[in-house]
């Protein structure tokens, strides 16, 4: 039955069934399996799990290979399709056979219901009782059967897990499960077994959710003699009330990360990573850390919360060290028109003024909008609320102030400003509210200077004419 090949390297999985997004839930474990994989220099890959023809889609499969590139989560060689091996799964399943160690099961649905119900009633475990267990296999009928692994009756499976710590199961536990199905096509958990050890695996890292098919998988490659991988069952991600995982809590899919909140994929993959694993009290980490910290001694045994609050933080952090150019990129494709070389130059200029101020790139993107707004500009009620009273006459007097200014930069504005201030017997905010409404179309933006050298002399004392007081 060849066992796989001994490397002495480390090679890790994330195993995604196409039925739907790559959710934030698989997005940690891919992460960690990248992490562990890179850590030690070994290899990183990617199987799809698409044995479900009737729930797996092209357009599920494209969503998840594009949230991994985006997480910067690269894969060793090519990615695998498990339904491309069914040919070697159920060969596999037909060496078991031939060794005595599988067998055909005939049992119809109607007696496997009857052996249920009978199981409850007598309020005991549910194990199968299968007459074909140890029955000539030459005395079969002629029907349509399964394939089922002869599961040990007795003793203890033992895992070492690398997060849950030692884990044991009575073997009577461990029911008669089914490799191939009547049709001939592979189960999952035969599929699984095979391509894992195809592919060199030596670490299978996992929601703690598949810690109960651990054993079946382990009882059958104990069956066909083959090496057996580390396991680590990582606890599952909770909402913040401690419930299951919703999507108000964050069970969306990365995509909706980066589309509809405006996310970073730093701030995604290290916040991540800090939940359920921690070095010490750092919040900040940088994936060349990650890769040199990260282990599997470090992951929590318990669920962890998922906090709105902590990850749109984590995302400012990242705005603000984010690489202007690249930022101006990003804001440039939210925006709804084509942005000419010459307005994304812009942005990249506003970056400075405007990244401080945002904590996703939604915010970076509304609070740029006022860059190329079409005169007159709109007033929000805010902004129209502070160009009443002596507004339009206080913008006046900047107009001319601004307008004589020989330089347009923010030290000679601000001189310019604060003098008109000074000579209306006002404070600068009476001055300077009225001009950010008047340039901005909005009560709050960033600072005032910084918009006028940003939108430039002519627009910006085109905008002020707009909202002042005409001479007579």
């Amino acid at each position: 039955m060849g066992a796989s090949t001994e490397t002495g390297a480390v090679v890790t999985r994330f195993a995604p069934s196409p039925t739907g997004y790559l959710h934030i839930g698989g997005a940690r474990t891919a992460l960690f399996n990248w992490l562990f994989a890179r850590h030690h220099g070994g290899k990183f890959l990617l199987r799809i799990e698409d044995t479900d023809r009737a729930r797996s889609t092209e357009p599920a499969i494209a969503a998840i290979l594009d949230g991994m590139r985006w997480l910067g989560l690269d894969w060793d060689g090519d990615a695998v399709y498990q339904f491309a091996r069914a040919s070697r799964h159920a060969e596999v399943a037909r060496e078991l056979l031939a060794a005595g160690k599988a067998y055909r099961c005939y049992l119809t649905p109607e007696e496997l219901t009857a052996q249920r119900e009978a199981a409850k009633a007598e309020r005991r475990p549910f194990r199968l009782d299968s007459p074909w267990r140890d029955a000539d296999p030459a005395s079969g009928p002629d029907l349509p059967s399964v394939v089922r692994l002869k599961a040990p009756t007795e003793g203890d499976l033992v895992i070492d897990d690398k997060v849950q710590g030692t884990v044991t199961v009575n073997a009577a536990e461990i029911d008669d499960f089914v490799l191939l199905r009547s049709d001939g096509t592979p189960t999952y958990m035969l599929a699984v077994v095979v391509d894992d050890n195809d592919m060199d695996v030596t670490h299978v890292i996992r929601g703690d959710d598949h810690l109960s098919n651990a054993f079946r998988q382990l009882a059958l490659i104990r069956a066909l003699g083959w090496r057996e991988p580390a396991y680590a069952h990582v606890p599952m991600i909770h909402g913040p009330d401690g419930g299951k995982l919703s999507k108000r809590h964050g069970a969306m899919g990365v995509d909706a990360y980066r589309d509809q909140l405006g996310l970073l994929p730093e701030a995604v993959g290290n916040y991540l990573l800090r939940l359920g694993w921690g070095h010490g009290d750092d919040e900040i980490i940088s994936r060349a850390d990650a890769v040199r910290w990260f282990d599997l001694d470090h992951v929590g045994k318990s669920p962890s919360r998922f906090d709105f609050k902590k990850l749109a933080n984590l995302n400012g952090h990242y705005i603000r060290e984010a690489n202007d150019a690249r930022l101006a990129a990003l804001v440039a494709d939210r925006l709804p028109f084509a942005v000419t070389p010459g307005q994304l130059d812009l942005l990249r200029r506003a970056m400075p003024s405007l990244k401080p101020r945002a904590s996703d790139l939604l915010e970076l993107t509304d609070n740029s909008a006022f860059l190329f707004r079409m005169r007159p500009l709109e007033m929000d009620e805010a902004a129209a609320a502070l160009l009443g009273g002596d507004a339009p006459l206080i913008l006046a007097l900047a107009h001319a102030a601004l307008d004589a200014s020989e330089s347009w930069d923010t030290e000679a504005l601000e001189t310019a400003v604060r003098q008109v201030a000074e000579d209306a017997g006002v404070k600068l905010g009476a001055v300077a509210q009225p001009l950010r409404a008047a340039l901005t179309g909005r009560k709050t933006s960033p600072g005032i200077f910084d918009v006028l050298v940003l939108l430039g002399r002519e627009e910006s004392l085109g905008r002020i004419a707009d909202q002042m007081a005409k001479p007579d």
